[in-house]
This record gives structure tokens, sequence and C-alpha cells, in this order.
């Protein structure tokens, strides 16, 4: 399966608040708020304003956290992405 890219929520769309373990995020686009655990949070932040796809993601997180092979998340963070889309918060670039 190819990589797909995604591109983030204009700035200023989402509002980001953590509540302990949880993360609250506001999309001021749909209404909804919605209750994410890690790695959400860190999955959005590290998206920034530019499209990626879960390589591009993994060597952004890589230099943040220590992942012995960055190879390794990228399953991992391609099924995040599609949760994230599924939820409004991403979209298909």
């Amino acid at each position: 399966m190819a990589d797909r890219a995604y591109r983030a929520a204009p700035a200023g769309a989402l509002r980001v608040e953590p509540l302990g373990e949880l993360t609250a995020i506001f999309d001021r686009r749909s209404m909804q708020t919605h209750l994410v655990v890690a790695p959400m949070p860190e999955i959005l932040a590290a998206m920034g304003a530019e499209t990626c796809n879960a390589a591009d993601l993994a060597a952004r997180l890589a230099a943040a956290f220590d992942f012995d092979n960055a190879d390794d998340v990228q399953p991992i963070l391609a099924e995040r992405l599609a949760e994230l889309a599924a939820m409004g918060l991403v979209e298909r670039a």
C-alpha cells in the first residue's frame, strides 16, 4: 500500500488542551471535541503546516523522541494518520 500524504488542519482550526493522560482537541470547523491519547497530539504537532506521509512523520518524530528505528514506526503512524483523517482532524493531500 502506498504511503498516503496528509495535511494538518489550518492554523487556528484546532484547540488542543492536555487533560492529564488525555488530550481534548476541539475542532472549530465541525464544533466537535475529540478525546485522544498519545501519540495523537504529538503527531498533530509534528505535522506542522506541511503535507507529510508516515515516513516524513517518522523522521520528524525520531528527531524529538528516541526511536531505535524510524522504519519500524511507519506502519503504526500510517494507521494513526488514517484514524486522524477519519476524525476529520487531518485530510488526505
